[in-house]
């Protein structure tokens, strides 16, 4: 199963594989606090789409579209993630306040349908 969860209400007792997928470090947040698995920043959108779609739900389809486009162009970034979602849970991390407009939305529908586990 691949979660999302914000960086600000991990709770502790979520299993699986722990992936923050943001470019940037959550402001506020200590580096040891997520106990993490990883950050897979190169797996987070661009800087330049990150500043273009600005968390604009009207941008919504537009960036998820071009973060697919990256997604798929670079594959061995996400490869990580992928594997440790072969394997069993996982846990995708981010810090946007948006629950339904963030990358790991897209990130999290994107592996499923690489490893073809059941969609949303």
């Amino acid at each position: 199963m691949i979660r999302i969860v914000r960086v600000h209400e991990v709770d502790p007792g979520v299993p699986g594989a722990r992936f923050l997928v943001d470019r940037l470090w959550p402001r506020g947040v200590a580096r040891d606090a997520l106990e993490l698995d990883g950050w897979l920043r190169d797996a987070a959108p661009s800087d330049e789409l990150r500043r273009w779609f600005g968390h604009d739900p009207a941008r919504w389809a537009e960036f998820r579209r071009r973060y697919v486009a990256e997604l798929d162009a670079s594959p061995e970034t996400w490869a990580p993630l992928r594997d440790a979602a072969a394997e069993g849970d996982l846990v995708l991390l981010y810090a946007a306040r948006d629950r339904e407009h963030n990358n790991a939305v897209v990130l999290r529908d994107h592996l499923e349908q690489a490893i073809g586990a059941p969609g949303r």
